[in-house]
């Protein structure tokens, strides 16, 4: 039981990485360069920047290269073996899911830092599992136990709430949630 914990811990580390260092390190050119849908409403809004998407990818990877080089170091075998395409499927799926959550906040007139329950705990696992079922689907099946699904499921939100609570003490983020 407890090795499940620390493999869902594992195995998302390249997913967890990415929204911290997003929010840390964004700022500039928004990604959807300030235009707005058929709706009149933002695509995206300036919370989500050129900058912080690629900062927050490469944190990811390098996170992940470094669980890789552990792993082939000291062998850990109870732990799931991420591979760099895994690697960045993950970090790059977790700011995509992270993107289309904003898409869709957008739509239904929600602002920028207005929460959504459910959905801005779990973007950035939904896109990140997206994209590796899409590209990797035989590595996600065999590294993804039901129990390390679980686990994932519920330490994804107290970590979510840890880190933006962190990032709105150090001035990272302009609400706790």
């Amino acid at each position: 039981m407890f090795s499940a914990l620390i493999a869902a811990f594992w195995i998302m580390m390249p997913a967890y990485v990415p929204n911290p260092v997003a929010a840390a390190c964004g700022g500039g050119t928004p990604v959807d360069f300030g235009k707005n849908w058929r709706d009149g409403r933002r695509v995206l809004g300036d919370g989500k920047t050129f900058r912080g998407f690629f900062a927050g990818v490469a944190a990811g990877i390098a996170v992940g290269l470094l669980q890789i080089w552990v792993q082939s170091a000291l062998g850990f075998a109870f732990l799931p073996e991420h591979t760099v395409v895994s690697v960045v499927l993950f970090s790059a799926g977790a700011l995509l899911g992270d993107m289309a959550k904003s898409f869709f906040k957008r739509r239904l007139g929600m602002g920028r830092g207005e929460e959504w329950r459910i959905f801005d705990q779990y973007d950035l696992v939904i896109g990140s599992f997206a994209l590796a079922a899409v590209f990797q689907f035989g590595w996600l099946v065999e590294n993804l136990t039901l129990l390390i699904l679980l686990w994932i499921i519920i330490i994804t939100p107290l970590l979510h709430r840890a880190a933006n609570i962190i990032g709105y003490f150090t001035g990272v983020k302009d609400v706790p949630w």
